[in-house]
């Protein structure tokens, strides 16, 4: 018995291995400072822009402002184009000025595969009240260029919400199918939805 436990205990310590160390790291977010406007409206069209921010080592954020709301691209866009998907909330809603990167260091590479960023949400109901969620997203990388939202966690009143949305993100965020898989909710966040133009 002890004979075979002892290679099971070594094959799972070469798969932890192999897996990976996860961190994190956090990098600004400030549209006047980090940020470059590549497109926007012309006078008469509307209230929208599109900037280009630096994230982490050479990870661009891509954000799409349209009537005070924002969707967020992280990582590398498909063929440098990241307005094929909108995905934001219902209400006006703005990005916190952090973003928290989880890493996956194995040996001397480190990659970026998820983001938590804040998102506030305004209440159209009452203007003095906002929700904060902790928004989940999947870094699109060189190869695959995908980025989508793999979940959202009710930041607001909930003291596990960080935890939460770091377990979603070292879980999920890797595998996640940008486009097929369903992102996951946890809590009672404002409505939020995503278009494939």
């Amino acid at each position: 018995m002890r004979a075979i436990l002892i290679p099971l205990a070594l094959a799972g310590l070469c798969q932890m291995a192999r897996a990976g160390d996860i961190s994190s790291a956090y990098t600004d977010l400030d549209s006047d400072k980090d940020c470059v406007t590549y497109a926007q409206a012309a006078e008469g069209d509307g209230d929208w822009a599109d900037l280009a921010c630096s994230g982490y080592r050479g990870y661009p954020v891509l954000i799409a402002y349209d009537d005070a709301r924002e969707s967020l691209f992280y990582g590398f866009p498909p063929a440098g184009d990241m307005t094929s998907v909108w995905e934001s909330f219902s209400g006006f809603n703005s990005s916190a000025a952090k973003v928290e990167w989880r890493i996956e260091t194995t040996g001397d590479k480190a990659v970026p595969f998820a983001v938590i960023h804040r998102r506030t949400v305004s209440n159209a109901e009452d203007q003095n009240k906002s929700t904060d969620v902790l928004l989940v997203a999947k870094v699109g990388q060189m190869d695959a260029r995908q980025s989508c939202t793999v979940g959202l966690v009710l930041a607001t009143g909930n003291p596990q919400a960080n935890d939460q949305a770091r377990k979603l993100a070292d879980e999920k965020a890797r595998t996640f199918a940008c486009g097929k898989d369903r992102h996951t909710v946890i809590g009672n966040v404002p409505a939020f939805g995503r278009v494939d133009n």
